[in-house]
């Protein structure tokens, strides 16, 4: 598997956004197509670029909004306008990752069977062309362990509904090959996001060193055959 170079349209992101407040209205309210002119949301996916590069670079305690509304061209109230606080700034920004990966693959919802840890790993060749928001998402995800940082109820929230997901799709896969191993489905799904996030961390720090996308594909591929065996 080769890198993928696909930039997200924001249509695509828009398409994500618009789904996810029709399924739980809320923090995907201010992107709806239908509640908020389009000018409007393309200046808010700017301030998210813009964060990302910021809070990436600094962390969430020492960036300030100052910094952001600068690289947009905007004032700190503008971009207290546009999200309403720094802490729902930050959550926004690591909700943007996620849908914009999803928009780069041309997929409005994380797919499922063998499919989802094929998108896994076209993840992983994707965040090698990215360094910078990568380094972002490690950055907040590290500072997010402390009790009383605005994302860690996020970042909880994201590994459960990660494990949730690989777990289920290990039980599908198992079912249809007459295997179950409940052990090993919940440790192989804990095993795929730590190895993910692992080789995130040493690819910033040894670039040189580590294979970002061939090194994930190998370890999700080895995990995944632990759990089922190969078919013939």
């Amino acid at each position: 598997m080769t890198a993928l170079h696909t930039t997200p349209s924001e249509d695509a992101i828009i398409a994500i956004w618009q789904d996810e407040a029709d399924a739980a209205p809320g923090n995907a309210d201010i992107f709806r197509p239908d509640r908020v002119r389009p000018e409007t949301i393309r200046k808010r996916i700017e301030i998210l670029h813009a964060a990302t590069e910021v809070f990436g670079s600094k962390g969430y305690a020492t960036a300030t909004l100052q910094e952001i509304a600068e690289q947009v061209g905007i004032t700190h109230a503008g971009v207290l306008h546009h999200f309403g606080s720094k802490r729902n700034l930050l959550l926004e920004t690591v909700r943007y990752r996620d849908v914009a990966d999803l928009a780069a693959m041309g997929r409005r919802t994380m797919p499922t069977g063998r499919q989802m840890f094929d998108h896994l790993i076209e993840t992983a060749f994707r965040n090698s062309e990215r360094p910078g928001i990568v380094q972002g998402f490690e950055v907040l995800s590290g500072e997010a362990i402390t009790d009383d940082h605005p994302a860690l109820d996020y970042f909880k929230a994201r590994y459960l509904n990660l494990r949730t997901e690989l777990a289920d799709t290990f039980r599908e896969l198992c079912a249809e090959q007459g295997v179950t191993d409940e052990k090993k489905i919940a440790q192989a799904s804990a095993a795929i996001l730590a190895v993910m996030d692992g080789l995130q961390y040493q690819w910033l720090v040894e670039p040189d060193a580590v294979n970002l996308g061939e090194a994930t594909e190998f370890a999700i591929r080895a995990i995944v055959d632990a759990v089922l065996p190969p078919k013939a």
